[in-house]
């Protein structure tokens, strides 16, 4: 199992080039059955980390490039009328895929954003009354650009809480970007890569995560991180009993990762900010709730 993880890590790594951290982040949001959010600005590789993902997968695969005119029936799917046999047949939209990238998700409307909410929180599609699910495994990378850009809109806190992790890629470093300016990676590199873990290995890998032991004393630390974020008078809103779930399915993963069947402490706190910072809402505008959560985790004794 530890074998198949290598690969796609290293797959992954034959075309990015940036932070290696952010790259394991994709594949530990994967292994927990999360959905991932990649925030930065542009042309620093947020497309190329999610579509070398994508590629590395022997799944099916679609990209929506989300625009301000876009409705939620490009993303779910149409009713269209058969003249032949006088019936409405359904067709399905992209979000019918395993892996779906959804570039750019904040430059789309409310109306459209809202219309990824069921599939990404029941694995299901609502269409005229009727419920089809979606096939396992099913991902949803999101990728958007810093809200003071102009032209996007805001996620709203409801659909920021369906991604498992939101994770920044910052900028290179000199040797990363020389090596990028070289091979050139979103051209032919990303192309003609080639899938190197089956479906089957990956529902087999996202198993073995659940598998993970998390012992008592760990899961208790969580549950402190989140009762302290919940009376935190910097904090309208804490983490919530679903952010707690997602932080110890976050270190399930990691500690797959790692090679463990067991999570450690250092599992947990690494996951912290990825998992929980953007699940919680400040007072006021100018909090940074890293900075809050940073400052909570040196007041709580580690386990370990």
């Amino acid at each position: 199992m530890l074998e198949a993880v290598r690969r796609l890590q290293e797959n992954i790594g034959r075309v990015f080039f940036g932070s290696p951290e952010a790259a394991d982040r994709v594949v530990c949001c994967l292994l927990a059955r999360g959905h991932l959010l990649i925030e930065d600005v542009p042309g620093v590789g947020k497309t190329v980390l999610a579509t070398a993902l994508a590629r590395s997968l022997d799944c099916t695969f679609s990209r929506i490039q989300l625009t301000p005119d876009l409705m939620p029936s490009d993303v779910l799917g149409v009713e269209i009328f058969d003249r032949s046999t006088g019936t409405f047949t359904f067709k399905r939209g992209p979000i019918f895929a395993n892996v779906v990238l959804a570039d750019e998700v904040n430059r789309t409307p409310p109306r459209t954003q809202a219309a990824l909410l069921e599939a990404m929180s029941e694995a299901t599609v609502s269409v005229d009354g009727r419920s089809i699910p979606l096939d396992p495994p099913f991902m949803v990378i999101a990728t958007q650009n810093p809200f003071e850009f102009e032209g996007t809109y805001q996620l709203p806190e409801n659909q920021l809480d369906r991604f498992l992790m939101r994770v920044r890629l910052g900028y290179p470093t000199p040797e990363q970007e020389a090596r990028v300016l070289e091979e050139r990676p979103a051209n032919s590199p990303l192309h003609a890569l080639t899938p190197v873990l089956t479906r089957q290995e990956l529902l087999a890998l996202q198993e073995r995560a659940d598998a993970v032991t998390i012992a008592r004393p760990l899961l208790a630390y969580i549950i402190t991180l989140a009762a302290r974020t919940r009376s935190d008078p910097r904090l309208l809103h804490g983490l919530s009993p679903r952010g707690s779930l997602a932080l110890a399915q976050a270190s399930r993963a990691t500690a797959l990762v790692a090679g463990r069947d067991y999570v450690t402490p250092d599992d947990i706190v690494s996951n912290v900010l990825p998992v929980c910072a953007h699940r919680m809402v400040a007072r006021a505008a100018s909090t940074d709730t890293a900075a809050v959560l940073d400052d909570i985790l040196r007041s709580i004794p580690s386990p370990a």
